[in-house]
């Protein structure tokens, strides 16, 4: 996580109050952009959601953003402002310069969206976090994983992002990506990804899979349009080119889950997304893939748990460094290194 450090300290010194303002948080997907107003108990309010900008220049796609921004910002002044913005990303992010490149959204790389965002309450501290990182943070903080000391947050949406709690505190890494878990190798003779890899996990289990997986098998759906959810609905209704597509993805999902739990030894792996969603067509591939490759008992003891914040996971995540500095950032430098 990257935090600027000209605004007033985000934590309350030892005795004194704790800061009543919101947080406004951004979470940046591939396919939708919410913001909201994060209270610090993790209340959720003033939700926005517009489709990601895909096109033109990042400049473009901010400015999208910020009108987004207005009405949320319009209602934190008539609560006393904002205590802080925290922003989520999908990644590689780059907390140390406070920029993005999204695998799955081109026209955001290298967007400086730290400064764009400082630019809205100028004074006050600006986090960014990779969307990984915010499943795990939120979950942890006021989700399904609350409690745990060593655990694994799962987005399975556009894309397949991950970020680990360890010890009770988030891992981010050196470079603020670990867990990133759409990018582990699943199949080393797969297709090429567009990290510049190949045979990513993600090219198995995100929801941009699936669909392309689906139409190239010949489904159509009930719509020229249709989307991850109906392909859900259909498997859930037993067909069987969906069911087998869901089975494949849970499948992947647990042989990552179980190669992360094998290095990091955890307790619990919270899955969310968009393709979390479909339920038992992914969830029970998953736990039988997870029965499949847990040989070793301490693979056998990891639970994994659909999220419980459903699309709010990565705002609440956004914004829980700023309210729970103490548990959830790590100061270097003047910075917050998190992500």
């Amino acid at each position: 996580m990257s935090q600027r450090s000209s605004g007033p300290e985000s934590t309350a010194k030892r005795g004194e109050p704790a800061d009543p303002r919101p947080v406004l948080a951004v979470d940046i997907g591939g396919t939708k952009t919410a913001l909201a107003l994060v209270g610090a108990d993790a209340t959720v309010s003033d939700r926005v959601r517009i489709p990601t900008p895909l096109t033109g220049d990042p400049e473009q796609a901010w400015a999208a953003v910020s009108r987004a921004a207005e009405g949320p910002l319009a209602r934190a002044a008539a609560l006393g402002g904002v205590r802080g913005i925290g922003i989520g990303s999908a990644g590689p992010v780059n907390p140390s310069a406070g920029t993005i490149s999204p695998v799955m959204i081109p026209v955001w790389r290298d967007a400086p969206v730290v400064d764009w965002a400082a630019a809205w309450v100028p004074g006050v501290p600006v986090t960014l976090v990779g969307d990984g990182i915010c499943t795990a943070i939120g979950e942890h903080w006021a989700g399904a994983g609350r409690g745990a000391s060593n655990m694994l947050g799962c987005t399975v949406s556009t894309g397949v992002g991950g970020g680990l709690i360890l010890g009770g505190r988030p891992w981010p890494g050196p470079s603020a990506n670990a867990g990133h878990l759409g990018h582990i190798i699943t199949d080393p003779d797969g297709p090429a990804c567009l990290c510049g890899s190949r045979g990513c996990l993600e090219l198995t289990a995100s929801g941009t899979a699936l669909l392309a997986r689906a139409r190239a098998a010949g489904w159509t759906g009930p719509t020229a349009d249709a989307t991850t959810r109906e392909l859900a609905d259909a498997a859930r209704a037993g067909d069987p080119l969906a069911s087998r597509l869901f089975a494949e993805a849970g499948r992947a999902l647990a042989a990552g889950f179980t190669s992360v739990s094998a290095i990091c030894d955890l307790d619990v792996i919270v899955v969310g997304g968009g393709v979390a969603g479909a339920g038992a067509p992914l969830f029970d591939a998953i736990d039988a893939g997870m029965r499949e490759f847990g040989g070793l008992p301490f693979l056998r003891r990891v639970s994994v748990r659909p999220a419980e914040l459903g699309p709010d996971t990565g705002l609440v995540g956004a914004a829980a460094s700023l309210h729970e500095p103490e548990r959830y950032a790590a100061p270097t430098d003047g910075r917050t290194a998190l992500s």
